[in-house]
């Protein structure tokens, strides 16, 4: 019984720790791409679809050469309608959402907001002279995939739990006045 809770458990780990490396692996070859070699980000979609195309052409071949069928043809996948309102309908939201927040910072209603976009825009123009956008852009995924690992990892959960949690030793007290 406790070690097919300890495989699940590995199982699971490994689950969370693939998805963040997988996506830190993509952003380190597109920061590589674009910062090193100086390249446009169109180039690097070129150069993705190039090498996929060269490699199911390759398998295409190596397929029919065997007698293989392929088990999925790409021409027939789709998206569903749901799918795709969805995915405009959350973009729509965000920029909505950014859109409302300039507005009522550029009214002058809320002062503290509009304190805090000046001082948000004033960063990202300072990071930007001083960083490339390359660079930016990597290490926000770099800390969005550590994010991820330690929300998702029951590994850090589980050394987190052995720790004693404060208590505020004001909570048990009542006013009886």
């Amino acid at each position: 019984m406790e070690t097919e809770v300890e495989e699940e458990v590995v199982e699971d780990l490994k689950v969370e720790v693939g998805r963040p490396a997988v996506v830190l692996v993509c952003g380190s070859l597109v920061y590589y791409h674009c910062a090193y070699r100086e390249s446009s980000l169109l180039s690097l979609l070129s150069d993705v679809l190039i090498v996929l195309l060269c490699s199911l052409a390759i398998l295409g071949m190596l397929f029919r050469q065997m007698n293989i069928s392929v088990p999925v043809d790409p021409l027939e996948w789709q998206i569903s309608q749901d799918t795709a309102n969805g995915i405009v309908a959350c973009l729509a939201n965000t920029i909505g959402a950014a859109e409302s927040v300039l507005r009522v910072a550029a009214t002058g209603h809320d002062k503290r907001l509009f304190f805090k976009v000046v001082f948000i825009l004033y960063l990202l123009s300072a990071l930007g002279r001083s960083a490339s956008g390359a660079t930016v852009t990597y290490t926000g995924l770099c800390l969005f995939c550590v994010y991820i690992f330690a929300q998702s990892s029951q590994l850090i959960n589980m050394f987190a739990s052995g720790f004693p949690k404060r208590r505020d030793p004001t909570a048990g007290t009542q006013d009886t006045t």
